[in-house]
């Protein structure tokens, strides 16, 4: 740790303090805020329940993968626990990973056909 720590005056503790009680009340008017209101502390996915200091485990999701969409009624948010959030946005990945220029490539038609004829191996006996 650093020995040339500033020791900070009552003006700018009273200023430091009182921009800490902004972005509270900030983030309490946000939607992570909101949507805990809302919504039983349980992930969506895995139906774990979250309390106490775990709460923090419980993240919100945007159905639509749009965060600038937040309606008052919390129908595009979902609450999911780290583990399966992170799982969600996961598959959203490799989805676009999967329909990129590969999969757009043309897929050689198999003509190898292994069955070809067996009607004919039946009929003789």
């Amino acid at each position: 740790m650093s020995k040339n720590v500033k020791k900070l005056d009552e003006a700018q503790k009273t200023r430091l303090l009182a921009e800490l009680h902004r972005d509270v009340a900030q983030r309490q008017r946000g939607y992570r805020e909101r949507a805990l209101k809302l919504f039983p502390p349980l992930c969506a996915r895995c139906a774990r329940e979250f309390a106490g200091l775990r709460l923090k485990e419980l993240t919100v999701h945007h159905k639509d993968h749009n965060h600038d969409n937040n309606p008052p009624d919390g129908s595009n948010w979902e609450l999911l626990c780290v583990y399966c959030h992170d799982h969600e946005h996961e598959k959203m990945f490799l989805g676009q990973h999967l329909s990129g220029s590969r999969a757009e490539e043309a897929t050689p038609v198999a003509t190898f056909q292994p069955f070809a004829g067996l009607d004919d191996l039946f009929k003789k006996k």
